[in-house]
């Protein structure tokens, strides 16, 4: 992974991807929190790639996808932003 600009001409690729990131440090011990992020966008019909990091959690979206994604976690009642 790494910014479209990186990309060299001959790698396949897929493009336009936003990033949602869970802001805080999340302990490796809890349980359930990407299961509850992702199901209210399973449920308005939007995939997602999922990267894990040590301490927190990253989703993209495409990119005509934020605007319904960043809808159904406000209605889930997560408070999103962009990046």
């Amino acid at each position: 992974m790494c910014p479209d600009e990186h990309v060299p001409p001959e790698v396949p690729q897929e493009s336009g991807f936003r990033a949602l990131a869970v802001a805080q440090v999340l302990d490796f011990a809890l349980t359930g929190i990407l299961s509850g992020i992702s199901a209210p966008l399973a449920a308005a019909g939007i995939s997602i790639f999922v990267l894990s990091t040590f301490d927190t959690d990253i989703l993209l979206v495409r990119e005509a996808d934020l605007p319904a994604a960043v809808a159904a976690l406000g209605k889930s009642g997560y408070n999103v932003a962009g990046l």
